[in-house]
């Protein structure tokens, strides 16, 4: 194991939650200073690539970054997730957020401008100051004392416009802004409008600049009450097909459909459907700081393994350079086949295209520098980077697992995530095997009298029906038998194999619950026992 690995379990007992993070963020830290930083010093990555880490980038809190053109609603959405305005909040049908805001916690309200934010070590953006002053003018940090961003921070982007005007007064490169973000945050938000679904150039180019951070990115339909559901249907359809022409993955990328405001709904049509994406989208950022460690040792092996390929190139350049005449001949000659010179690096060190930076902005930044003054392969290095990735990396993995495990679960409390946590409107509360849960009347009373009619037509003996008469009834359902067998399971409450008129009401209840789309139990609730049948179950303590 590693030195910074000292404490083992005895150690983490005594140190707690805090300390447990602390000893996988110093191991990532440790990894990247010793293993990979010198390989990316030695082939100028930084000039090429993304700027060194510092210490603020282990350390800081999981980040959301919001991307989507003006007026898709992602100011409302923080101002949802939150429950709160935020300094620098601007909202508006018109394109009103001109600045990238970050959005952390702080003890007392306030913000902070771009250039004193890139002079700050413990904030994780002192490398945005490259961008330069039209960029920081445009960049500020907003804080103030919310339960929500005691976990998450959220990054709030510029709405994106179509057609050249913006791209040329904003003064920077927009999408190398995105991209830096990109490879920092935890999870990439897409919003989009139910009204405004086309993607803009530039829209497209931002997405573009997420290349590789395919995992991080989620899409968000937002204003979708403002459809009825067969517009809904349709915008859902022209949505998978837009993005699919844009990003470039087999996978299907996960939408969220919903109304994210704090506002009613003007189409109660979904109102279902819009409760339950709310509440997956709720999931998966509550469960960014738990995964915040995984992500951030995601992301160095993923930097490391793009430094190894770009020592690979930049040494290659090196090589085939003369060394007296011709050297800018050679040079343009190199640019113009770096295709090839990919494929041939693919196959002398068996690694994957997927691996290697986009040939076009690779040949124009090579334009710039002196192929001479470039260095020659180090074996050493390259030995310590594969050493990393085969051997540490898994050590520090299962260091990660014993910490997950050990740890309490950690999750995104406050705003709305505590809206619909407990009570009434807590997701499914009072729906399917829920209902009834309160009441002091058998749930299932109430269609009974319909149900005795049909049970007293499948031939009682003594008050109870068969398994072979039941089933009669039970397949009229169409369901499959896997699971009329576990109504079955359920509605036997005494486990005789037959029915009585309690329990065949049950199964009916359970089929009709079923039928409606909700999913069965696992056991029988206590709300759901018969009346005739409560008296057997063994008392709670």
């Amino acid at each position: 194991m590693f030195s910074w690995l000292g404490r083992q379990a005895g150690g983490r007992e005594r140190a707690g939650g805090a300390d447990a993070v602390q000893t996988v963020t110093g191991g990532l830290r440790s990894l990247y200073l010793r293993k990979v930083l010198p390989l990316e010093e030695a082939y100028r990555f930084h000039e090429f690539h993304s700027p060194a880490l510092e210490d603020a980038d282990f350390e800081n809190k999981p980040m959301i970054l919001l991307v989507g053109q003006y007026s898709t609603g992602k100011t409302t959405f923080i101002r949802y997730l939150l429950e709160q305005d935020f300094p620098g909040m601007r909202i508006g049908p018109e394109p009103t957020t001109d600045s990238f805001i970050a959005v952390m916690y702080g003890e007392t309200e306030g913000s902070t401008p771009g250039n004193a934010l890139v002079v700050d070590p413990k904030k994780p953006f002192r490398k945005l100051s490259r961008f330069g002053n039209a960029f920081l003018n445009r960049f500020m940090c907003s804080q103030l004392p919310n339960q929500v961003l005691k976990s998450i921070s959220i990054i709030d982007s510029p709405g994106i416009l179509s057609g050249e005007k913006q791209r040329i007064s904003r003064g920077y490169d927009f999408c190398q802004v995105l991209q830096w973000f990109a490879e920092r945050v935890d999870r990439i938000i897409l919003l989009f409008d139910a009204h405004k679904l086309d993607i803009s150039d530039e829209f497209s180019e931002a997405i573009k600049a997420f290349r590789g951070q395919d995992d991080k990115i989620r899409v968000v339909l937002n204003k979708a009450d403002q459809v009825d559901t067969q517009q809904l249907m349709r915008v859902y359809g022209a949505l998978m097909w837009s993005l699919g022409k844009v990003i470039n993955t087999p996978e299907v990328l996960r939408v969220y459909i919903g109304s994210f405001w704090a506002q009613p709904l003007q189409n109660t049509d979904n109102r279902r459907l819009f409760e339950a994406e709310a509440q997956d989208l709720f999931r998966d950022i509550q469960s960014l700081p738990q995964k915040a460690a995984v992500r951030k040792l995601n992301d160095l092996i993923k930097r490391a393994r793009l430094a190894k390929v770009h020592a690979y190139i930049i040494s290659h350049l090196k090589k085939e350079m003369p060394s007296v005449f011709g050297k800018e001949n050679k040079k343009r000659e190199l640019i113009s086949r770096l295709p090839e010179i990919y494929t041939q690096l693919q196959r002398e060190y068996q690694i994957s295209a997927g691996d290697f930076p986009e040939v076009k902005a690779m040949q124009e930044q090579l334009e710039n520098y002196d192929f001479t003054k470039f260095h020659s392969l180090k074996p050493k290095l390259i030995e310590a980077v594969d050493n990393m990735l085969s051997n540490k990396i898994s050590s520090l993995m299962s260091l990660i697992s014993q910490e997950e495990t050990s740890m309490p679960t950690q999750l995104v409390q406050g705003g709305a995530f505590d809206g619909t946590a407990e009570g009434p409107f807590n997701q499914g509360y009072g729906e399917g095997a829920k209902e009834g849960a309160d009441e002091e009347e058998w749930v299932v009373a109430k269609d009974k009298p319909v149900y005795d009619e049909l049970f007293y037509t499948l031939s009682p003996i003594n008050g109870k029906i068969s398994g072979v008469n039941a089933k009669k009834e039970m397949v009229t359902s169409k369901l499959p038998n896997s699971v009329l067998g576990k109504i079955w399971k359920l509605a036997d409450c005494d486990c005789d194999g037959m029915l009585d008129e309690e329990e065949f009401a049950l199964a009916k209840h359970l089929i009709k619950i079923k039928l409606d789309g909700y999913e069965l139990p696992n056991s029988l609730p206590p709300h759901l026992v018969p009346p005739s049948h409560r008296k057997s179950l063994p008392k709670a303590d």
